[in-house]
This record gives C-alpha cells, structure tokens and sequence, in this order.
C-alpha cells in the first residue's frame, strides 16, 4: 500500500453506512449474559457475515453461556493476530427494543454500543480492510467473541485459553477511553470470600458460651482494609457482608466478599497469603475463618512487548490525524486473561464510547472510522516487523 493510513481511511469512509446499519441491528440483539439464546443469535449474527465473504468460522459451544465464535481470514504473510470481543451485554431483555440505537448530537446512544457491540464491528471491518487491500501483510486474523465477559469468563477464558498459543499477539476491542486513550495496564483481580463460623448462645442468659462471628468478621474487616497501598497499587475493598440470624443470638455465622487488585503479577501470591493469614489469626475465641475463591484475572502489566504495541497504535494514530495514548486502569477485561496467557496483549481498540452499563452508554460517531483505521494500520504495521517476544506465562 502505498499510502496505507489514507486508503484504510477511504475504504472505511465508503462502508460507513454499513457499518452504522449493522451496528443497529447488533444492538437490537437482547443478549445479556444469562440469556443464552439472545447472546447466540449475536454470535450467529457475527457467523452470517463472516460466511457471506468466505472466512472460516469455528465455534465454541457451552451448554450455560453464549457460544463462543471464531471467524478467520487468512492471508499470505506472516503475523497471526486475534481481535477479541464478546458478545453478551448487561442489560436485561427488553431493554433493546424499548432503547434502539439512536443518534444525539454526535453521539450514537443504545444498549451496548460501546460495550462491546462498536467494538466488535471495528474489529470485523479492520480485518475485512486488510483481507483486501493488504492481503500478504498476515498469515492469520481472527475476530473471536465470547459470550460471558460480562460475568466469570467461565467459558470464554477456556477458549481464549485453547487459542492462545496459536498467535503471536491479541488485540482487545473494548471501547477506547472516554479521552481516546488506549489501554497498556490492567489491575489483576481477585474475589475472596471470608467465612467466619462461631458459636450460637443466647444473647442475654449466656453469652459468654457463644463465639460472635460477626465481631471476629469485624476485626478481619480492620485488618484487611488497612492492607491497601502496602503494595504499589493494591486495593483491598470488602464490599458486602452478612452474618447472624437475630439480634438476641449470638451469631454463628458471618461472612464478607472482598475485591482485591495488585498491579504486579509479583503481588498476586504474598497478597493472598496476608488475606490467609488475617483469616487464621484467631480474633475471638471459638470462631475461625475460612478464605473461599481467589483471583480471578492475572495483571496486565505493560511489558516491553506491550510498550512496544502501544507505541505502534500511537503511531498509527499519529499518521492517521488524531492523537492517543496509552493508559493504566483498574478494571478488567479478556485483556487480562490474554496477557496472563503470555500473549503481547493491547486494549482499548474500539471506537471512543462511555458510559457502559448505564441508559447514556454511547459510542462517538466521528471516533469510528479513524479508530478502525487505527486497529488496521496497527495490524498493517505490526505484520512488517518480527512477532514481538511472548510475556511468561501467568496464569492457566
């Protein structure tokens, strides 16, 4: 390609309409995770147009969560990259017919739009760019969309598992932040649960034959809240909590869920390990602790791998007339379970959107086309260089 950012750029500009069509008829999808017809007929929406231009199509069929889909072009190059996006959404059915996709201002406004349905076109469109103006510039890309981000990634990180070695880098298709940055960081995640079993008595007769688990579950509340910031980054959030059946028992039981990110794959094991020990120190006598679950998603630290992709796409961007960079965030996405796979990993490649999760959820028009050029250019650009190293593997 002789002038790649401004032809990709054409060639989306042509097919815009299309793809605002199209992103209509995504969005009028009702597919919250729970409800798996609705999550497959987006994914069977996703194999008709991947069919209708001769890609291959493989599945991955889960018997409680959305199938998952893999649509593949091929080409002559070298670079095997997957585009990554899910198909479900969190909203519950009929919120799609009663909010269809509808413009305001600059802004288009719909359930899903920007998490994860724009995103997910772009990485079509980036893909079909390529298949035919550049076909030599990769050997394989893929556009693979689960069907529970929104929840466990129960079985979509099997997948994503299953295919990870098979590429030499993914690229994640969540909206790009609200300020157009991209996303090089992501906080590892984790969910403990503390469940604390005491003694019952009565509250007024005898007391002092009980063990309070809700008073022990206190102290353990203190001791792990004031574990935040002992790390770079760590937070420690206990969020929800129970106990006791009625105020003149002394409670036998308690229980606490607590939200714990680490930034560093590092801190993952010394950080469970103080959860451990708060929960063995025994805080009232006669009631002991019990840590259930633990981490969910690994970090996505920036490796120089990931630095290295970043700095493509901010280039990238660059030549195409706008700017990005790449951020740090607390949230998680596939991202996280791509990087702990060891795969040189980038997030944040979708249109610019916001508001996810709320009636305002929005995609930016104007950010469309030259954010999908973006994600094609990076690909372009990314095919004519030597696969980046592989990260360790952390997780899975």
């Amino acid at each position: 390609m002789k002038d790649a950012p401004q032809e990709l750029r054409a060639w989306l500009e042509a097919r815009l309409p299309g793809y605002l069509e199209e992103l209509r008829q995504l969005c009028a999808i009702e597919c919250p995770t729970a409800h798996k017809p609705g999550v497959d007929e987006a994914g069977a929406w996703v194999r008709r147009w991947a069919a209708g231009r001769g890609w291959e199509i493989a599945e991955y069929p889960d018997t409680a969560a959305g199938d998952g889909v893999v649509a593949t072009v091929r080409g002559g190059g070298r670079l095997r990259a997957m585009l990554v996006a899910h198909l479900d959404t969190v909203y519950p059915v009929g919120t799609a017919a009663a909010r269809p996709l509808r413009q305001e201002g600059g802004r288009l406004l719909g359930p899903g739009s920007a998490d994860n349905k724009s995103g997910l076109l772009s990485g079509l469109y980036a893909a079909a760019a390529l298949a035919e103006l550049a076909p030599d510039s990769f050997a394989t890309l893929s556009v693979v969309c689960g069907g529970d981000e929104e929840t466990d990634s129960r079985a979509s990180g099997a997948m994503l598992r299953d295919l990870a070695p098979a590429y030499d880098l993914a690229l994640v298709l969540e909206a790009g932040r609200e300020n157009g940055d991209i996303v090089s960081a992501r906080k590892g995640n984790g969910m403990f649960t503390l469940h604390v079993t005491g003694r019952a008595a009565h509250a007024g007769v005898e007391p002092e034959k009980g063990a309070n688990a809700v008073l022990a579950l206190a102290h353990q509340i203190v001791a792990l809240q004031a574990l935040n910031g002992t790390r770079p980054g760590l937070t420690v959030n206990v969020g929800v909590i129970g106990g006791g059946t009625v105020s003149n028992t002394v409670p036998e039981q308690a229980w606490a869920q607590v939200d714990v990110r680490v930034v560093r794959p590092e801190d993952m094991a010394p950080v469970e390990a103080q959860i451990r020990a708060i929960a063995a120190a025994e805080r009232v006598p006669g009631a002991r602790a019990e840590v259930r679950d633990g981490w969910g998603f690994p970090p996505m630290d920036r490796t120089p791998a990931i630095a290295a992709l970043a700095e493509l796409a901010i280039g990238a961007a660059r030549d195409l007339g706008f700017t990005t960079c790449d951020a740090a965030t607390g949230g998680v996405s596939y991202a996280n379970l791509l990087a702990g796979f060891g795969l040189p990993v980038l997030d944040g490649l979708g249109p610019v959107g916001g508001h996810d999760h709320s009636p305002r959820e929005y995609v930016d028009l104007d950010s469309i086309v030259p954010r999908t050029a973006m994600l094609a250019l990076l690909l372009l650009r990314a095919g004519a260089t030597p696969p980046p190293a592989r990260d360790p593997i952390r997780h899975g």
